[in-house]
């Protein structure tokens, strides 16, 4: 399959889930608990973070047992991790940064990518590798809406998730931006809710969420 394939798979799966969870699970019993809200809530995606020892554990067992959420891998920072997730079933991968050593091997890789950026020349250098779909990190620190508008011009094939600082508040303006296909956040599994086993206000706020995009979606 070549990257133009994975690229169009990747912007269909952002797209069709507008709003992309940002998701670190100190357990595989947590993001099993918080992924099943999600996806009650409306969301049909996540990126899970290799941030905790339990990630790569949680995302065998998402696999297996809730079929209807694409499950992303995030904070890919190596060709060893690329490879490890594609080897346990990961649906896409994202990166917050992109070196070129991981850039040549993700576009490489089988499944869909959305590599990490946050200028125009690293844009412009996944570009060259045929990447079409990208994250934009961290969205507010490097001009959230400002910079979006301003890559909008001269790199108008980009196609944007935007992550970092993002907020119920803020996404649907984001998600406005003609060249968003998708905004990237944590706000609807804040760590406090996860402890407290308060998986009711994660489906509540998943629907929201899913709400903000059908309404701009609707516009």
């Amino acid at each position: 399959m070549s990257i133009a394939d994975t690229q169009s798979q990747a912007e269909q799966l952002l797209r069709r889930s507008g709003i992309l969870p940002v998701v670190t699970a100190d357990s595989v019993d947590e993001a099993r608990k918080l992924s099943a809200a999600l996806l009650k809530g409306g969301l049909t995606a996540i990126e899970l973070t290799l941030r905790t020892p339990a990630a790569l554990d949680a995302l065998v067992a998402l696999k297996k047992e809730l079929p209807g959420i694409a499950v992303g891998m995030g904070t890919v920072l190596t060709v060893e991790q690329m490879e490890k997730c594609i080897e346990l079933g990961a649906d896409f991968l994202v990166t917050p940064g992109t070196p070129p050593e991981l850039a040549d091997a993700l576009a490489k890789a089988p499944i869909p990518v959305v590599p990490g950026g946050a200028t125009p020349t690293e844009f412009l250098s996944l570009m060259a590798r045929g990447f079409r779909v990208c994250k934009l990190f961290p969205a507010t620190a490097v001009g959230g809406i400002t910079m979006l508008k301003g890559l909008a011009g001269p790199l108008a094939d980009l196609r944007i998730c935007p992550t970092g600082g993002i907020t119920e508040d803020t996404a649907a303006e984001f998600l406005s931006q003609p060249n968003v296909v998708c905004v990237g956040g944590s706000w609807m599994v804040p760590k406090n809710w996860l402890k407290a086993g308060e998986w009711d206000k994660v489906e509540a706020s998943a629907a929201k969420a899913a709400g903000i995009v059908a309404s701009v979606r609707a516009r």
